[in-house]
């Protein structure tokens, strides 16, 4: 089952900024990190619950690839996408954000 998936503004910029710098280093390796992303978006989708809980109600799925994880909380058949990190970020940034 494909559950309702919302992407915050602010994950969708972490995305965005996390393509334009992997493009500034290979031509090409942006377009690599977002189908990553996808991949790992799409296994969510299909399997919410097998993430672990990090913090409160926020689930964690790491990308194969490259040093991100895409941060959501699972509700009422919803996963809304909170965060798009990289590994070495502060996790204290997101916490106020779910």
């Amino acid at each position: 089952m494909k559950y309702k998936l919302i992407v915050r503004p602010e994950a969708e910029i972490e995305l965005e900024d996390g393509f334009g710098w992997y493009e500034l280093q290979v031509p090409g390796l942006g377009n690599q990190f977002l189908i990553s992303v996808d991949a790992v978006i799409n296994a969510i989708r299909r399997y919410p619950l097998q993430y672990p809980v990090i913090y409160r109600n926020v689930r964690r799925a790491l990308t194969r690839r490259f040093p991100f994880q895409v941060l959501f909380v699972f509700e009422d058949d919803v996963i809304t996408v909170i965060g798009i990190f990289h590994g070495k970020r502060n996790p204290r940034t997101w916490r106020d954000r779910n």
